[in-house]
């Protein structure tokens, strides 16, 4: 199956079924030229703020010097830990710059998960918000950080903007807990003092690691997926590629809701979008939907990217549907299933296909998309991007035929180098160069891939598979629910029983309501055997729902 590709007869015109994953030896050597091209144009703006291409080259080499200058070596791990903000970017590319591995931290992290992550790394440096610093303070002297780099909220906002803001933040919102920090620089300071110093060109090369991206622990212990120049470069030009037809470079405007430190926003708006020479708007707080709809009405843009708890927060906001779609012209959908009715209501309501694509942090980390050209396919994940094989197994390893369901697998050149220091989860995952994916799929007669769900969290009843992707698609069709999320319980009878979590739309809706539903729509070994209504579900930080935590509390309960 994977030598065959049927999936390349149905590339839109313009986009190649091969990349070259070695067109630049580094990423810094794309960001060089990136800077170059569009030196005048917007890159990032946030909060009002904007910075050009050439502020951001200028910025970032002199916080890059500032941090050759505190005795970093290239090779040395630095942490960033913020949510968008301009200085993410500077911060970012400055690191590179200076041959440092990037450790994207998310700040809603506990302490315990910080430290687990920092000593994992062996993070040496770290730049952090100071609203999360008094987590920082109270693990600092059990890992190796000597650095410490703090910025706020309000600090690339300029006077008087970027005071008020703090002043909200720390003394109305109280968002600051009080923290005592040894030996620390702001992030104005490191850029200022990186002036008196001189950068050296760091020659790497196209097989360093630069990222150490850690998978998100939804299933697991957090493991740091080792990201290599050219694993970046490749799936940048992949994106590249497959937008390039349907965007105009230099000219376009990107809404970027999504955290910088996520992969995918890494990848597809830090990277890929701005190597177009496109802005990016950051969005600083995206469960904020209010505030995310006027930054969306003050700035019609071109691109969204998001995921499907976004979408669906913001087809049911009554303000959404007033804002101009005019420019938009392509919605991307990642970081978990995009569910069918929000697909279709999306298109209804901004005229724009909603493109699911399909990745993992170990690809860097687009592996398939729908194509942007109006063929895309609603319920799929698309088709395998170029220069990448995609194929489906069964549980000894055998390579399954067209309409059969297994695990899906994919080879190219954005698949990871391995995890970091963990020979035997790589060994696990990567199997004779195929990345084993452990999402169950199944490949249609033309090529296009369909998600059935993930392995870990197929539901077992009665020797069926039961996946909670179909048990959700169904309880959120129904006009009364917001939000749902299905998992299965342990069972005498049949080994497993669903159970549905649900967040209502309309407060009228019962048990016995929703239950009839999914009769009509699902066989009784589907069906769910109880219901909870909630007011919120438990979520990461990209809005993913975390079933696991809701089995962990279920099966406590039980």
């Amino acid at each position: 199956m994977a030598d065959e590709k049927p999936w390349l007869s149905l590339y839109p015109k313009g986009v190649p079924a091969n990349i070259d994953a070695d067109s630049y030896p580094t990423l810094t050597a794309m960001l060089d030229e990136t800077f170059k091209k569009f030196k005048n144009r917007p890159a990032f703006s946030c909060m009002g703020k904007t910075l050009s291409f050439a502020e951001v080259d200028q910025l970032s080499t002199q916080f890059g010097a500032y941090l050759h200058s505190r005795g970093l070596q290239p090779g040395d791990r630095i942490a960033l830990m913020m949510p968008n903000l301009a200085q993410y970017p500077i911060a970012l590319f400055g690191a590179l710059r200076a041959g440092l591995v990037i450790v994207n931290t998310n700040p809603l992290y506990t302490p315990r998960e910080m430290l687990h992550q920092f000593n994992d790394s062996g993070a040496k440096a770290i730049i952090i918000a100071e609203n999360f610093a008094s987590n920082l303070e109270k693990i600092l002297s059990q890992t190796q950080i000597k650095t410490i780099i703090l910025t706020s909220i309000g600090e690339m906002l300029g006077f008087p903007k970027g005071a008020i803001v703090n002043f909200v933040v720390r003394s109305i919102k109280k968002m600051v807990p009080k923290f005592t920090l040894p030996n620390t620089v702001s992030f104005t300071q490191a850029m200022e003092g990186g002036r008196k110093f001189s950068l050296p060109q760091f020659q790497g090369n196209s097989d360093d690691v630069i990222l150490l991206q850690y998978t998100g622990g939804t299933t697991g212990v957090s493991k740091g997926a080792m990201l290599t120049n050219r694993n970046l470069v490749a799936n940048m030009v992949q994106m590249k590629a497959w937008m390039q037809p349907f965007l105009k470079e230099g000219e376009e405007v990107a809404l970027c809701p999504l955290p910088l430190y996520h992969i995918f926003a890494f990848s597809v708006n830090c990277l890929a979008l701005m190597s177009q020479g496109a802005e990016n708007v950051l969005v600083t707080n995206a469960r904020d939907i209010p505030s995310l709809i006027k930054i969306m009405k003050a700035r019609p843009v071109s691109l969204v990217s998001g995921v499907n708890t976004l979408f669906n927060a913001l087809l049911n906001h009554p303000d959404f549907a007033s804002c101009d779609f005019s420019r938009l012209k392509i919605t991307v959908g990642g970081g978990m299933a995009v569910q069918k009715p929000v697909a279709e209501r999306w298109q209804q309501v901004t005229g724009c296909f909603l493109s699911e694509g399909f990745g993992m942090t170990e690809a860097s980390p687009v592996i398939t998309a729908n194509p942007f050209d109006g063929s895309g396919r609603l319920g799929t994940i698309g088709l395998p991007f170029p220069s990448t094989d995609v194929r489906i197994i069964d549980e000894t390893g055998k390579v399954l035929s067209v309409g059969e369901i297994g695990e899906i697998q994919c080879r190219g050149p954005q698949v990871m180098k391995g995890y970091y220091n963990r020979p035997d989860a790589t060994a696990d995952t990567i199997r004779e160069g195929w990345l084993c994916t452990g999402d169950i799929g199944v490949m249609e007669p033309d090529g296009y891939f369909r998600i059935v769900d993930r392995k870990k969290d197929m539901i077992l009843v009665s020797g069926f598979n039961v996946y909670p992707n179909e048990i959700e698609e169904v309880v959120v069709s129904h006009p009364k629910v917001l939000e749902a999320a299905a998992i299965g319980l342990p069972d005498e009878k049949s080994g497993e029983v669903v159970k549905i979590f649900v967040v209502k739309k309309d407060a009228s809706l019962t048990e016995s309501e929703l239950l009839a539903f999914c009769r009509e729509n699902l066989t009784g070994y589907k069906m769910p055997k109880s219901v909870e209504f909630r007011t919120e579900l438990p979520k990461t930080n990209v809005g993913k729902i975390l079933r696991r935590e809701l089995r962990d509390e279920a099966v406590k309960k039980a």
